[in-house]
This record gives structure tokens, sequence and C-alpha cells, in this order.
């Protein structure tokens, strides 16, 4: 397991935070990463920012893990089949909580919205229930 280094977590919560206050109050947009991405492939009119923003996502963690790092990323055993369902499930799950992690979590407790409490405490209790289920009632390792 990689070791952990607070000071590049620091970084990174900071440029997060930094990012999603700029597209904010230069935009007027919320950074929710999965709004950003379904408008971006549904083709919006102001498609081209959505675009941008995506680019510099891939590009900053690009340039993190290939110039950066100090040690490359550990490489996943998961399983592919549970791979891809876990990320439909994800997909439907910002749906039904009409955003995700990153729009609710960053964006919405910072502007104190207490709809976004809410799905912040739903996405944390149903992923400690899913570790849990996984691990404890089924036994897998992952």
């Amino acid at each position: 397991m990689a070791e952990f280094n607070w000071l590049t977590a620091l970084i990174g919560g900071l440029l997060i935070g930094f990012s999603a206050t700029l597209l904010l109050a230069f935009n007027g947009r919320i950074a929710g990463i999965s709004g950003i991405l379904n408008s971006a492939i549904t083709f919006r009119k102001d498609e081209i920012w959505r675009w941008m923003f995506i680019l510099g996502m891939l590009l900053g963690g690009t340039i993190y893990e290939y110039g950066l790092a100090s040690q490359p990323t550990p490489k996943s055993t998961f399983v592919p089949w549970a791979a891809i369902a876990g990320g439909f499930l994800v997909g439907f799950g910002t749906r039904m909580g009409s955003g995700c992690t990153s729009g609710h979590g960053v964006c919405g407790l910072g502007r104190l919205s207490l709809r976004s409490l809410v799905a912040v405490l739903i996405f944390l209790i149903t992923a400690i229930l899913t570790v849990f289920i996984v691990r404890r009632v089924l036994g897998l390792t992952l």
C-alpha cells in the first residue's frame, strides 16, 4: 500500500475547492462532475467550458501521476465486472440523488445547502453499508 502524504492531499483538496469556487464565481455553475459530464456528452449549447473542465481534471491527474508523484499509484486487483457494475450503480445513484459527491459534497455543503447535507449523509451511509455487505456478508476482498 502506498504511504499517505498529507501535503499532496491538502494541495489536492485546495485545488478542488479553488476550481469549484472559480467555476461558481465566473460561470455561475456548480462543479458537479456528473452534471458536467452528462451535459458535455449530450452536446448542450454551452458545452466548451464543460469539455475544458473535464480535460483539466484528466490532465491534472495525469501530470500528478507521471510527473509529480513520488511513487506510482498501486495497480488495482479489482474484478473488472464488479468495477463496471459499480460504475453503472454510481451513475444511477447520481441521477436518483440529483447530483454526485462533488456537486453535493464540495459545492453544496460549501453553500450550506440542507439538501446537499442530506444527500452526502445518504452517500456515506450507503458506502458504509456497501463495504459491510461486500466484506462481511459476501466475504469478498476486493
